[in-house]
């Protein structure tokens, strides 16, 4: 078979990106070896624990427990499975914001535990007030977005943990797009901030590792014991990972990128993706849009759907928001020539749907 991958120089809506150099160089040196089996497969298993020590430094946490997951939906499911074995409750529930990840659905789903939906205020974020009426001595855990996928918001994360102290509930953040530009801002967000006990945070994002490379971050190994299954024909004893073989690849890559880019080469990156963002959301504004204040490197504006198929019938791969605003994430691979490209486009498209065709009545 011969064939390429997708080009990203019209790749506006993905929150994966390119990968480092290094971190594909070391993705293809590691994609024969399996983390899933560490006793057999030393030398990834000693990568993962890197890659572990790392994400907690990028999580504010010294002595993080974890593994590298296939991305942001594992290790919401595992979150959420976490809290449920910890629970006395036959009837455990779980609280999110309706801005949370579509992988909570699925993590109540296979484990059968209550999915209790509460709205965001004004601005995007999990309403506390609403939060504080759906928790009860049933709810097992509350959740918080650090970098929603529509608006690109930080949910209260200090105020949510304290609501879940308030019921005994396991507190996870899901920063599987935000946890490597947040901590270049002043947001409360992470384990030196609250009471987190888990969290999403995916270097096949704005980390810049090779697919697959998530991450499930926990405050202490405790609660990773809540996962552990005996595994007796592999040389190791016992997986906490929800998947038993797992991407050597991906575990190399993120080490080599988190090495090559943390903390400045990340910081740098950030910088650029909101300037970014902030020139997108000038650009859409002075053109009469309404936009989304874009707090994180993403942008939502109420583009008209003719306007927005037509662009995507350009090539340009967009996204909308659950209300339909035009969404895009300045991912790394985003520059300013492509998005000037895109407003181009835009502008061009607009005049041309506002020009009547000769004969319309």
């Amino acid at each position: 078979m011969q064939a390429e991958p997708q080009a990203f120089d019209r790749v506006l809506s993905s929150m994966c990106t390119k990968p480092h150099p290094d971190a594909r160089d070391a993705a293809e040196r590691f994609l024969a070896t399996n983390p899933g089996d560490p006793a057999t497969y030393q030398r990834v298993a000693e990568l993962e624990d890197e890659a572990v020590a790392l994400l907690g430094e990028v999580a504010g946490l010294d002595d993080p427990a974890g593994y590298v997951a296939s991305g942001g939906t594992e290790a919401n499911i595992q979150a959420v499975r976490i809290a449920r074995e910890r629970t006395d409750s036959p009837r455990p529930n779980v609280v999110v914001p309706e801005s949370c990840h579509f992988s909570f659905r699925k993590a109540a789903d296979v484990l059968e535990v209550e999915l209790r939906v509460v709205p965001t205020d004004d601005d995007h974020r999990a309403d506390l007030t609403a939060v504080r009426a759906s928790v009860d001595s049933d709810t097992a855990l509350v959740a918080g977005v650090a970098g929603t996928t529509e608006y690109g918001r930080v949910d209260p994360i200090p105020e949510l943990g304290e609501i879940a102290d308030s019921v005994g509930a396991t507190l996870h953040v899901d920063a599987a797009w935000g946890g490597f530009a947040l901590p270049f801002t002043d947001y409360e967000w992470h384990f030196g901030h609250a009471p987190v006990d888990t969290m999403a945070i995916d270097p096949h994002k704005m980390g810049q590792a090779a697919v697959p490379a998530g991450g499930l971050l926990a405050r202490s190994e405790s609660l990773l014991d809540e996962l552990a299954v005996d595994t007796p024909y592999l040389e190791s004893t016992s997986q906490a990972t929800l998947t038993g073989t797992r991407s050597g690849a991906g575990v190399a890559s993120a080490v080599a990128a988190m090495r090559t880019l943390w903390p400045e080469g990340y910081r740098e990156q950030y910088a650029r993706s909101q300037r970014n963002a902030e020139w997108l959301a000038d650009a859409l504004e002075k053109r009469g849009y309404d936009v989304v204040d874009p707090t994180l490197p993403l942008v939502a504006a109420t583009v008209p759907r003719p306007t927005f198929e037509a662009l995507r019938a350009e090539g340009w791969r967009l996204s909308r928001t659950a209300t339909g605003e035009l969404r895009v994430v300045c991912m790394p691979h985003v520059t300013r020539e492509m998005l000037a490209s895109f407003v181009a486009d835009l502008d061009r498209l607009e005049v041309r749907a506002s020009v009547p065709v000769v004969g319309d009545d």
